[in-house]
């Protein structure tokens, strides 16, 4: 039996010093506050020039990211993969709007999949569209019967180019590649692209992923018309299924501009679609490969639940679980070390240029119910444990 208790196995790899850091760090994003109140002053602090990088590469930075390059972020690879936890390189740099920015973007992106080729402990890549367009181009062409101009138009042929060259590149090297999901409004645009990379290079085997958000009341619907899709197209699905990252952002720009919201009404009917689709997706798994990227206990045991209800083998090429550096060790550690596919995302770059992504680590901390508290008495249960045994 797994038990995401067992915080001897999630926190091995810990040092003392570093379990005192990650517990003290999380007290602090638990402050929504303090959340609230560093959302509005970083920008300024960077603005101004204020030394404010040291502190925060050596705190929130440290807990969430690998460095800020590919080769920083060698030392938490290895150490990972001590453990059976491979790595997603995650380059993190977004809000960009210009063209030679997209294609340096687009060429980092490559550098992780020349990194992993032939490593097993990187097993897989991943990008945002976002990083390599214009928000605003996939804003517009979001709504399929929008006016789009010529330049508009050359100007998505060279997005379209930097995710085929990215996907290509995936196929070729045996990589698979993870396409993120982003907010509604532009999401339309992604998937498109991303079924258009799948019925490419998914014919025989799964290179690229789309991600589903389920906390999207139409997320379990539109994968059921995917998998009708892929079985009439003779292609197969990488489906990454996450609850989601901008449920805040989505309910107040839905009222702001008064449109149905697109979030599920509540937690438990996230809940559901989300399993739901595990169910799914397991039973169908000839059409899919997953990546089940959740920090929600429940639906992890679920899954290993599912496999060993089908007979299928913990360690299936088809099935890989994930979670995000510096969150939910308990069920990631405990469940490599029962023998499942698990890699954590490691997100990378200058720290200036990531504090969104860490910005939306610490709204999901004070956003998601329990979240900083389940980090914090794990942590502490470790620290007391191990005092125990000195």
């Amino acid at each position: 039996m797994i038990s995401f208790d067992n915080t001897e196995i999630a926190f091995k790899y810990k040092s003392d010093k570093d379990l005192l850091r990650a517990y003290r760090l999380f007290q602090l994003v638990g402050k929504s506050w303090l959340v609230r109140f560093g959302k509005k002053m970083l920008p300024i602090a960077f603005k101004f020039r204020l030394p404010v990088k040291g502190i925060i590469k050596a705190t929130i930075f440290r807990q969430f990211c690998g460095g800020e390059s590919i080769d920083d972020c060698d030392n938490t690879i290895k150490l990972l993969h001590e453990y059976k936890v491979g790595t997603i390189l995650d380059y993190s740099v977004e809000g960009k709007v210009e063209e030679d920015d997209f294609d340096a973007t687009c060429n980092e992106i490559i550098a992780t999949l020349k990194k992993a080729k032939g490593n097993q402990a990187i097993p897989f890549a991943v990008f945002k569209v976002t990083g390599i367009s214009r928000h605003g181009l996939l804003e517009k062409l979001n709504d399929e019967e929008n006016e789009i101009l010529d330049k508009e138009r050359a100007e998505f042929a060279e997005v379209f180019k930097r995710v085929d060259k990215i996907c290509n590149y995936a196929a070729k090297s045996g990589t698979p590649v993870f396409i993120d999901a982003e907010e509604s409004w532009i999401q339309n645009t992604i998937d498109r692209l991303a079924t258009s990379m799948m019925q490419k290079y998914n014919k025989e085997e799964v290179f690229v992923f789309n991600t589903y958000q389920m906390y999207r009341h139409d997320r379990l619907g539109f994968l059921k018309e995917q998998l009708r899709q892929a079985k009439q197209g003779n292609f197969k699905l990488g489906i990454k299924l996450v609850r989601g990252a901008y449920m805040e952002k989505e309910r107040e720009r839905a009222a702001e501009l008064d449109y149905p919201s697109p979030i599920q009404p509540d937690k438990v009917s996230c809940d559901n679609d989300f399993n739901s689709a595990l169910n799914l997706i397991i039973d169908e798994l000839d059409h899919f490969a997953l990546c089940c990227g959740t920090h929600n206990e429940e639906s992890s045991l679920l899954l290993t639940e599912l496999l060993k209800n089908k007979g299928i083998n913990q360690d299936d090429s088809r099935i890989v679980f994930s979670q995000l550096l510096g969150m939910s060790d308990h069920i990631s550690f405990n469940l490599a070390h029962h023998g499942f596919r698990v890699a954590k995302y490691v997100p990378y770059g200058p720290v200036k240029e990531v504090m969104p992504y860490l910005l939306r680590r610490a709204d999901e901390n004070t956003s998601v119910a329990g979240q900083t508290g389940r980090e914090l008495s794990l942590l502490s249960k470790e620290y007391n444990r191990r005092k125990k045994h000195k």
